[in-house]
């Protein structure tokens, strides 16, 4: 049974051997003939190659306050009671605290930080600030555009 077993093993060796040689020759043209079926081919077309146009870079995130609209804001907030001291143009601690001391007093968030709806209660904000979008008033039923009713016939 020993001598069976060697015997397969060296047949196996043999064979692979043998087809190792041979196999390049037919497996070639048969893997053309599959990717030539495949693809056809086409000729390249030539790519033109355009200068990279240079971009204004984009302004990510809120820009600082000028000096001149800090001090209107702290002016604002001097009218408030909020802010003790001349306006100075520098968001310092003592601006820090007074918009503090003014949100807290009105319902906000006591962050410090500006936002829409502060400046619009200190009267320096966009009236539609911190809003959202404008509803249409409901019609009644039965009446037009107009105004007046419609009438049935």
């Amino acid at each position: 049974m020993r001598a069976y077993t060697i015997s397969k093993v060296g047949f196996a060796t043999i064979f692979l051997a043998a087809f190792s040689f041979v196999g390049p020759g037919f497996a070639a043209p048969q893997a053309a003939t599959s990717s030539a079926a495949a693809k056809p081919t086409t000729p390249k077309k030539s790519v033109v190659k355009r200068p990279a146009r240079k971009r204004k870079p984009r302004q990510r995130a809120q820009a600082v306050p000028t000096p001149a609209r800090i001090s209107e804001i702290q002016s604002a907030l001097a009218a408030q009671g909020a802010y003790k001291g001349q306006p100075n143009g520098k968001w310092d601690s003592a601006t820090i605290q007074a918009m503090k001391d003014y949100q807290s007093g009105h319902g906000f968030t006591a962050t410090g930080k500006l936002d829409a709806l502060t400046l619009q209660k200190l009267g320096l904000g966009s009236e539609i600030a911190g809003r959202a979008a404008p509803v249409p008033p409901p019609q009644t039923q039965g009446a037009t555009p107009s105004g007046e009713p419609q009438q049935t016939p």
